[in-house]
């Protein structure tokens, strides 16, 4: 999958779910959940223990039916390892030239993450197509991404940090291209203690909801 069909893939969900757990086994876990509540998307980041194990698991066991994705990822090692091992796209916390410039090399795809208008003017003139806002929740939320989008129209937001069930609807009245949800639609203690259909039903709560927003 190139570099366009894993954007267009992600616009398509709405929602790229950011899976942070204790082992590579949890984070399989919920990647199945994520399947069962019917977001075929998982961003796996580096911070999990066997982070590489579960991208190579999830892309082996559920092929074309999850779009497997790799986040927090910080070098241009970790990016090319990560496409070793199937991932189909990556997400970093910040703006990485290294990083971006592994994933175009083979013509993947790659969204840096930027937070003030300076950032994303430099990633704009990268051509960057799509941005991770983060830690968009502690800057303002939706209004953030609505005054982004003032100067910046054309620019492809993925709001990320606070996102939830509450405030999603608002997050795509603002202008998202799509929202990224972490600890808010994958719950530590769920996932720890093994309840998937507890995951699973957030996740088809969230869909339902984003699917309703996008159609306004």
């Amino acid at each position: 999958m190139n570099a366009h069909e894993a954007l267009n893939a992600i616009h398509k969900a709405g929602i790229v779910p950011v899976i942070r757990a204790s082992s590579a086994a949890k984070a399989i876990l919920a990647a199945e959940a994520m399947e069962e509540g019917g977001i075929p998307i998982v961003e796996i980041t580096m911070t999990v223990p066997g982070a590489i194990e579960a991208i190579r698991k999830v892309r082996a066991e559920f092929g074309d039916r999850i779009l497997v994705g790799a986040g927090t990822v910080v070098t241009e090692a970790q990016a090319r390892e990560c496409f070793d091992a199937g991932a189909e796209f990556l997400v970093s916390p910040g703006l990485s030239r290294p990083v971006l410039q592994a994933a175009a090399s083979l013509g993947k795809l790659a969204i840096p993450g930027v937070l003030t208008p300076t950032e994303l003017m430099a990633a704009m003139e990268m051509e960057i197509s799509a941005t991770k806002v983060f830690p968009c929740g502690n800057v303002g939320g939706p209004k953030y991404i609505k005054a982004l989008r003032g100067p910046f129209p054309k620019a492809l937001l993925i709001p990320t940090g606070g996102v939830s069930i509450e405030n999603a609807a608002e997050y795509f009245a603002a202008g998202a291209f799509a929202i990224g949800a972490g600890g808010e639609l994958v719950n530590a203690a769920a996932l720890r203690e093994g309840r998937k259909n507890e995951i699973a039903a957030a996740a088809r709560a969230l869909a339902t909801i984003v699917n309703a927003a996008r159609k306004l």
